[in-house]
């Protein structure tokens, strides 16, 4: 998904930036706050909300809604779309579902070298032993 699909669904809001920047931080709100309600989403089916839920944990709050922020500019627009871009990624991430593993056998040469290698060791720790006449 683009940050595009989001721009209907989310709600923006301007906050006052973290960090220097001196009296400009003191005086303007610069950060932008995104919200998105992902459980009331049509971009999403129900399956992928539930993904998103436990991949995105940490990001939503006790009313179930998404909060991102961005305050990397000292633009409230350029703000604005950092958010767009963070939430489609952590979105595009959470949705990813990893390829199941397919269990495959040692090859016949593997299992002669790993039996080659363990007689060799054994056969090392043998003669450490004390010497028998």
């Amino acid at each position: 998904m683009t940050p595009d699909h989001f721009r209907r669904e989310v709600v923006f809001k301007a906050v006052r930036s973290r960090g220097p920047g001196g009296q400009n931080v003191n005086k303007v709100s610069s950060a932008a706050q995104l919200s998105w309600d992902f459980e009331h989403s049509v971009l999403l089916n129900g399956e992928q909300k539930a993904r998103v839920r436990v991949k995105l944990i940490n990001m939503i709050n006790g009313e179930g809604i998404l909060m991102l922020r961005s305050d990397e500019y000292r633009d409230l627009e350029r703000n604005k779309a950092r958010c767009l871009e963070k939430l489609a990624a952590h979105v595009a991430a959470a949705l990813h579902v990893p390829k199941k593993r397919r269990a495959t056998k040692p090859t016949y040469s593997s299992t002669l070298r790993r039996k080659d290698a363990k007689s060799r060791r054994g056969e090392t720790k043998k003669l450490r032993g004390k010497v028998r006449d």
